[in-house]
């Protein structure tokens, strides 16, 4: 058996027992309050890392110089077309 089937056979395995697990402590919890716990803490992992992603899309948007215009790339493209003709007439 591959590596890589090997891999996935044990995310898939641990996958279900953290479904079924998540699912026993949600809905039948051993201590009282316990759900409410894992509930808030699940949503806020899924809050924060939905305004982690957003944030990081807003410091690269705030940070990235903005691409040069058509018309500079068309003006230093021909002028690297002069250059290029210039010397291969010498």
């Amino acid at each position: 058996m591959s590596r890589d089937r090997s891999l996935g056979g044990l995310i898939l395995a641990g996958s279900i027992v953290g479904i079924l697990l998540y699912g026993w402590i949600v809905f039948l919890p051993p201590l009282p309050g316990l759900d409410i716990f894992i509930l808030k803490l699940t949503g806020f992992i899924a809050v924060a890392g939905l305004l982690g992603i957003l944030s990081w899309i807003g410091y690269t948007l705030a940070t990235t110089p903005p691409p040069k215009s058509v018309e500079e790339i068309e003006k230093e493209l021909n002028e690297e077309l002069k250059k290029s003709e210039g010397k291969g007439t010498t």
